[in-house]
């Protein structure tokens, strides 16, 4: 799965890669991905710090 250092933003292709390569059921990859992106709204930071799992 990609990862990426903390000081670079976040990209789409990453996320659509992280998103595809996880072998995790659908409702497990939603619920990771709005926790993830929650996540960085709320520490207004650019990664959650759960490099490779969905949303981040």
């Amino acid at each position: 799965m990609s990862e990426e250092p903390h000081d670079t933003r976040p990209s789409i292709r990453n996320a659509r890669i992280n998103w595809r390569e996880s072998a995790l059921p659908f409702f497990t990859k939603l619920r990771m991905t709005l926790a993830n992106n929650w996540t960085k709204v709320r520490t207004r930071q650019n990664c959650c710090g759960n490099f490779g799992q969905p949303g981040c």
